[in-house]
């Protein structure tokens, strides 16, 4: 806690009260004659006795001293913490959306329902799949209902495989979803270019693998250029490729992983298009599959009922799907053509069945709607674009100071590493923090584990040239320091609400409680 702003309960007074209620104007009775002692405190609540206006300053002030990617640089390598632009957050929040049931009749849904079904054909666009789901809450839960998908494929063609492949350059949570899904997991190492060993993937791809789960552009930031020879030598052996796809935002409008032979393919709502990322959620992990996978996406799937009359259709919606539950957030539309009737469809026989209550966080979804109807087809394509030319730019401005050990160019994000500024006496992680004291957050450290002292970086393609700089220059300071003087650089931030505590002491002992008179 910042030691300038004390704790509500330092602020209280006795007597001192933020609101008093009105005189009673109908009979009082006490309030053990309403409710069961077992209900009732033995002792007053020990609570805060303030003013309104001193819990709003309080809170207020407290609020500010938070990191955001509204108020300072967050490079995140691998996360893409970009700027959210309001009108997202504004149309979310419409009335429309707002204020609707699960278990609206689906006549009066027609608006949501158009907004999701557009939504999946825009990822389509994009991604160059052939069908979406929209139901996964997050990219790790995208991963679980994708390999959820492999493993009934396999099944229903009377397949028993048992492994996942995952290169070493893949996101850590890969190896968690295929292990959770009951398969075995085989690691390969990235060849000396950082990028997938050819002759290892021959070796290990065997007729008992049922997939490849493939980051890319990987987490060193680099373009898997085999990636077509990559997913021949999974499909010659029978398998699919699974494409981890949280780093879009480097092909958006460029390039379409469908195109290069993917098979299956999780985007990040929560990433790459804009909708708000980081405090644990909520996230959006939409999939998108083959044709050949189509049958085994998750039910209900969205579908534009076949031409006929409207008076036939509204019937059939009535008495198909009238009183089926479906997702949080509802909009009424008026109905006036065949083109504007959906509906849901439970008949896949082949689905791996519902992964997310009603049809998962539509809230992000309305969000990510936004967002591509703001940029519109070349808005998209700038936005990867924009993001290389930063990471680049940075990488460029960094690579004198700091070793870079993989690919002379990046995609949207770059790792350097603090192994050399180790040996003089701080570590990625000093850094990390001596960044706070610039007011900027720092990259992802330690990962990927294949580079040593390893600071992911990631601009993204919202942050100014001068924001930039400003990183870069606090980078390449942090570097001179450590070369004259490591010890100011490690005992950091010293500008922060809170200083640098004894991290195993605050994992082991952390303070969670505050007792009135304890402090």
């Amino acid at each position: 806690m910042n030691p300038t702003e004390p704790l509500i309960f330092e602020k209280s007074s006795p007597g001192r009260r933020g609101f008093t209620f009105p005189v009673c104007d109908v009979p009082e009775k006490p309030v053990t004659n309403l409710l069961p002692q077992t209900m009732l405190r033995k002792q007053e609540a020990k609570l805060p006795e303030v003013s309104e206006i001193d819990v709003v300053r309080h809170f207020t002030r407290i609020s500010q001293m938070n990191f955001c990617v509204d108020t300072n640089f967050y490079p995140l390598g691998s996360c893409t913490m970009k700027y959210n632009p309001k009108i997202n957050e504004d149309a979310a929040r419409m009335e429309g959306f707002t204020k609707l049931h699960p278990y609206l009749h689906i006549k009066h849904c027609q608006g949501i329902l158009k907004l999701l079904y557009d939504l999946e054909q825009m990822l389509i666009a994009i991604s160059g799949m052939s069908a979406f789901t929209l139901q996964p809450a997050a990219g790790a839960h995208g991963e679980l209902t994708g390999m959820l998908i492999i493993r009934a494929y396999m099944e229903k063609k009377g397949e028993t495989r048992h492994k996942i492949i995952v290169p070493d350059s893949a996101h850590g949570t890969n190896p968690a979803s295929a292990a959770l899904c009951g398969y075995e997991v085989e690691s390969i190492q990235s060849n000396a270019e950082g990028l997938v060993d050819i002759k290892k993937l021959k070796e290990s791809f065997t007729r008992d693998t049922a997939a490849l789960m493939i980051t890319n552009p990987n987490t060193l930031g680099l373009f898997e250029k085999d990636i077509m020879e990559i997913c021949k030598i999974a499909h010659d052996a029978g398998g699919l490729v699974y494409c981890d796809g949280a780093n879009m935002n480097a092909l958006m409008g460029i390039a379409r992983p469908g195109d290069m032979g993917v098979d299956i393919l999780h985007l990040n709502l929560h990433k790459t298009f804009s909708t708000p990322h980081g405090g644990g959620g909520p996230g959006a992990g939409p999939i998108g599959v083959t044709k050949e996978l189509e049958p085994f996406l998750p039910i209900p799937r969205i579908e534009v009922l076949a031409t006929e009359s409207t008076e036939i259709t509204e019937r059939k919606i009535a008495g198909a799907n009238g009183r089926l539950p479906l997702h949080p957030h509802n909009a009424v539309s008026s109905v006036n053509s065949v083109a504007d009737l959906f509906h849901l469809n439970y008949d896949y026989p082949d689905s791996i069945g519902r992964v997310r209550a009603f049809y998962g966080h539509v809230g992000m979804m309305i969000r990510a709607y936004t967002y591509l109807l703001s940029l519109g087809k070349e808005g998209v394509c700038k936005v990867g674009e924009y993001a290389v030319l930063n990471a680049n730019y940075l990488r460029h401005k960094l690579e004198k100071n700091y070793d870079i050990p993989y690919g002379s160019t990046c995609m949207h994000e770059f790792v350097i590493s603090a192994k050399k500024q180790k040996g003089k006496g701080a570590s990625a992680l000093d850094i990390a923090k001596k960044l706070l004291d610039y007011g900027f957050h720092a990259p992802t450290i330690y990962f990927p584990l294949i580079v040593e002292e390893a600071m992911m970086i990631e601009p993204t393609e919202t942050e100014s040239r001068e924001t930039l700089d400003a990183f870069a220059a606090a980078m390449i300071h942090i570097a001179t320091d450590i070369e004259q003087r490591p010890e100011v650089v490690r005992n950091t931030p010293q500008t922060t609400p809170i200083g640098r505590p004894d991290e195993v002491k605050a994992a082991r002992e952390p303070k969670l409680r505050w007792e009135m008179g304890v402090g």
